[in-house]
């Protein structure tokens, strides 16, 4: 328990602290108070910086909300033929890192896009700005936005359907006055998720953004471009501060949340509507048309010679990507960095989660000051956009006397960064898992004196482990795709594939950057259907239990 309580304090409180501490002081280490924020806030592009970041996320937010809906409520309360397939399309863009649909959006829309023209049926000139990253980041957002809208259209109470039918009560006022306040607390938590990652987003800005900046754009040109260090830590603490604000309203609503479903409830199962199902069936189909032809567009743009000049095919610019423009090591290093992630992550996740929920310090006084510290330190990464931890590793490993500094510029930081980067969510699957699991099993073999190691190989593991690898393929998937942490941590030697997109972008190698992205996406796609594999074949030697439960 300590030792977890160190490590993300070492490893998260304290570059946040730095942030804060570096913030309101000068070039030269000296105490200037609000003096950066004041330079800051007074520069002509700080409004300008403010206004895009604000319209970029709202307007992200409420183009995504409602197709992530309609797509959720088309799985959940519709009779549709291929239900499994439509969701794989719809979870496709979790593979990608964001970069790819802003580079399939130039391919689409660019000043050579096929097409182009479309563009002036919508009174836009051009795709860069904020019209693009609008688009990439909608494509890049909605598959967040639409698992939480399944879950909470999974489940309802089917008597209040079957009370508004016997009083004749129309389909339009059923949906209004029943559906949607069922599924209010997922639309509050989607809307907020989409609003953070829209607020929080670096790459689809920098790719397809134009001279529109935004925060996080800053962040970067303060602390890469001008090695200004006070100011970007400025920029950091007002990037923070909205994502902050959104994970405590989040936590808010949640905790007002009510069980939709209670022991004398009915569950809900939809039959069968010709006209309903049909117009869903037909909005799924166009839905899931264009999230392919956005992915297939970055795809096929990195098989052609020259684009859109020679569409012949060709492997050059994957031969360029990983060897003439020196990112060779690139995409090893993102698949050795991925894997020690999952290895690493999924072990302390775990571990920390079970330490918290089946050893009984909530029954030992001297551990009940500390758990609710690491239970808020566990949950802050998920309020931490990559950019501001990236640059508070920074501030903390590279600040001169760190005994830690050793880490800075290697492959173990980058590993350390994305775990703690992604450690809310996985620690919030671990201890939902270790919930389900009745704390008589550990009572028992403390009765019987077997060692609580064993236990926890044999019982817990085995019983949780469709979560621990859910939690592996996370972490997996997420550190191939990863960019707005990293890319203030790596060096000459540990370049990463993600991080290769937007060098290559900035020369002006779009062919090849195209084909970086293509090859995260394959590898994310090959890595995660072999840990179902992997699930699969695990589930059937270790918990054949369930069979005999279910007989």
């Amino acid at each position: 328990m300590l030792l977890l309580a160190a490590a993300l304090f070492v490893f998260l409180t304290v570059p946040l602290a730095a942030i804060l501490l570096r913030s309101v002081d000068g070039r030269e280490g000296d105490f200037v108070g609000l003096a950066n924020f004041a330079t800051y806030m007074a520069s002509p592009g700080f409004a300008r910086s403010v206004g895009n970041t604000l319209s970029f996320a709202l307007l992200t937010t409420l183009i995504t909300v409602p197709l992530a809906f309609g797509f959720a409520f088309a799985m959940q309360r519709a009779c549709l033929p291929g239900r499994t397939l439509w969701r794989n399309i719809a979870l496709i863009p979790i593979l990608a890192p964001s970069l790819l649909p802003a580079l399939s959006f130039l391919y689409l829309f660019g000043n050579q896009g096929w097409l182009n023209f479309m563009l002036a049926w919508f009174g836009l000139q051009s795709i860069y700005g904020l019209p693009g990253m609008v688009m990439s980041m909608t494509f890049a957002s909605l598959p967040h936005a639409v698992m939480i809208l399944m879950a909470a259209l999974a489940l309802s109470d089917a008597r209040l359907y079957e009370a508004a039918e016997s009083m004749g009560t129309s389909e339009v006022r059923k949906f209004v006055t029943i559906t949607l306040p069922g599924a209010k607390y997922g639309l509050i938590s989607a809307t907020l998720v989409v609003f953070t990652m829209a607020v929080s987003e670096f790459g689809v800005p920098k790719v397809i953004g134009g001279n529109a900046n935004v925060l996080a754009l800053d962040i970067y040109k303060q602390v890469v471009g001008q090695q200004n260090f006070s100011i970007g830590a400025v920029v950091a603490v007002l990037l923070l501060i909205p994502a902050l604000l959104a994970f405590a309203i989040d936590r808010v609503i949640q905790g007002r949340q009510k069980a939709l479903l209670s022991a004398r409830s009915v569950p809900y199962a939809p039959r069968p509507s010709r006209l309903r199902d049909a117009l869903l069936l037909g909005y799924v189909l166009l839905l899931s048309l264009a999230m392919l032809a956005v992915m297939g567009m970055a795809v096929f743009g990195s098989f052609v010679q020259f684009w859109p000049y020679d569409l012949s095919f060709t492997l050059r610019h994957y031969v360029y990507g990983l060897q003439e423009a020196g990112i060779d090591n690139a995409y090893v290093n993102s698949l050795q960095m991925a894997l020690a992630t999952a290895l690493l992550g999924t072990a302390v996740t775990f571990a920390g989660a079970y330490w918290i929920e089946k050893t009984g310090v909530n029954n030992v006084r001297g551990w009940r000051r500390l758990l609710p510290l690491v239970q808020g330190q566990a949950l802050l990464p998920m309020a931490v956009p990559g950019m501001v931890l990236g640059i508070g590793y920074i501030l903390f490993f590279n600040a001169p006397g760190n005994p830690l500094g050793f880490l800075y510029g290697t492959l173990s930081i980058l590993v350390l960064s994305t775990i703690v980067h992604f450690y809310s969510s996985s620690h919030l699957t671990a201890v939902t898992a270790l919930k389900n699991l009745d704390g008589e099993f550990e009572a028992v073999s403390a009765s019987l004196k077997v060692p609580f190691y064993k236990t926890f190989w044999r019982v817990t593991v085995p019983v949780c482990l469709p979560a621990v690898l859910d939690i592996a393929r996370y972490y997996f998937v997420n550190a191939m795709t990863t960019i707005s942490a990293v890319v203030f941590l790596y060096g000459p030697q540990t370049t990463l594939a993600s991080v290769s997109i937007l060098q290559l972008d900035e020369a002006g190698a779009l062919g090849a950057a195209a084909a970086m992205a293509s090859l995260i996406v394959f590898t994310s796609a090959i890595v995660t259907g072999a840990f179902f594999v992997i699930e699969w074949w695990l589930v059937r030697r270790t918990q054949r239990w369930r069979d005999t439960a279910r007989r």
